[in-house]
């Protein structure tokens, strides 16, 4: 087999997008589209994804013969604020004893706790093989360039065993998606419900009908056709619901979203509700075959349950009409377990340069995971909603 090159990029620009794209094309529901050339360039061509914004890209890519035949994105990180590792303890940690945390290197997608591939390998290569090497080559990069710390974000569980057989350790941590368990109709969904909580969210869903409010999903072409426009609306309602947040941080402005909607419009969805023929809210999803990806909402009138109704149940009924198998509503919200989400394993990797930490942490990790393990196998036994509706 003839020997692997390693390559280091600082932007997606510099890697041509047919090279980069035919390592995911050929599973995009592992891969999902934020691991797009597309959505990727988007990120750093906007300005949301710089080094001036703490984001400096150190992207993989391994080639053989001249031909790519794995990726990952990867950026190196002065703080942790956008990229969802959660790891501000760990970061006092070791402030605390007096060694350094940053720089870090993120393998990952900016401002998105979406699950999915982190490393890219052509079809027909062996993905272990090519962990190792990339995990290889990452360890090398910090080495040589000071960096204290690699940490791969929000994997499903098989890519997690690839890390870990790499060398990484690893964290469970969990997020509530919805997933499909055959549903014909809203109703079938609404029937695994104790007649308590299924009645209340019929209230809720009744409720932006009695407010004079519309909802429905514009998608693809209709957005592809005035991406000016929609990028513009989205931008501002999002921006006005994250200036409400005590703790909110605007990370994508018109411009990210205007080039995504150029770009790569047959992934994208916009649930918009209007009222009086206003736009009122507004949620900013992106979709592949199988699966939805909630990520931003927005709303510059208040009214009650119009988030749930935009941001959850719309989609719900959406998925369930055209077969899709999950739909991630975001991180975070335990108000989606009644509302019929469940918790989902969702991994990341780690390490680090110096032992001081790298010992403790993984004994923490090792812990922390048996528990986490142990508390979603109870949840499972105990919730009768995760029982089949209809049996294979």
């Amino acid at each position: 087999m003839a020997s692997i090159d390693v390559h280091v990029r600082s932007t997606l620009s510099d890697v041509l997008p047919e090279e980069w794209d035919r390592l995911w094309f050929h599973e995009p529901e592992r891969a999902t589209p934020f691991l797009s050339h597309a959505w990727l360039d988007a990120l750093e061509q906007s300005g949301a994804a710089t080094p001036e914004r703490g984001w400096s890209g150190r992207h993989l890519i391994l080639k053989r013969e001249g031909r790519a035949v794995a990726a990952l994105p990867a950026w190196v990180r002065s703080d942790s604020h956008g990229d969802f590792g959660r790891d501000w303890q760990w970061a006092d940690a070791a402030q605390r004893a007096g060694i350094d945390y940053y720089p870090k290197l993120v393998v990952g997608v900016p401002f998105t706790p979406a699950t999915g591939r982190r490393l890219l390998v052509a079809e027909g290569e062996d993905r272990m093989s090519m962990a190792r090497i990339a995990i290889d080559a990452l360890r090398e990069l910090c080495a040589e360039e000071g960096i204290h710390s690699i940490h791969v974000l929000h994997m499903p569980t098989e890519d997690a065993e690839e890390m870990e057989a790499a060398g990484l350790a690893l964290h469970l941590d969990f997020q509530y998606h919805w997933v499909n368990a055959g549903y014909r109709t809203f109703d079938d969904f609404l029937a695994r419900f104790p007649s308590r909580r299924r009645n209340a969210i019929r209230r809720e869903r009744a409720a932006p009908a009695a407010q004079g409010i519309s909802i429905r999903t514009v998608s693809g072409a209709e957005l592809g056709e005035r991406p000016e426009a929609w990028a513009q609306d989205v931008a501002r309602l999002h921006g006005h619901s994250v200036s409400r947040m005590e703790w909110g941080m605007r990370f994508l402005e018109r411009r990210f979203f205007e080039r995504v909607m150029r770009t790569m419009p047959g992934f994208l969805e916009v649930v918009e509700a209007r009222r009086e023929g206003r736009l009122a809210a507004m949620a900013f999803n992106v979709a592949s075959q199988t699966r939805l990806f909630g990520r931003y909402w927005g709303a510059v009138e208040e009214h009650p349950f119009l988030h749930f109704n935009v941001a959850l149940y719309h989609s719900v009924e959406e998925c369930i009409r055209l077969g899709r198998k999950v739909f991630e509503g975001g991180a975070g919200g335990d108000h989606k377990l009644s509302r019929g989400f469940e918790p989902v394993e969702v991994w990341s990797a780690h390490h680090f340069l110096d032992p001081r930490l790298d010992v403790p942490l993984r004994g923490h990790l090792e812990a922390e995971r048996a528990s986490s393990v142990a508390a979603i196998a109870r949840w499972r036994a105990n919730e009768p909603v995760l029982k089949p509706l209809f049996p294979s």
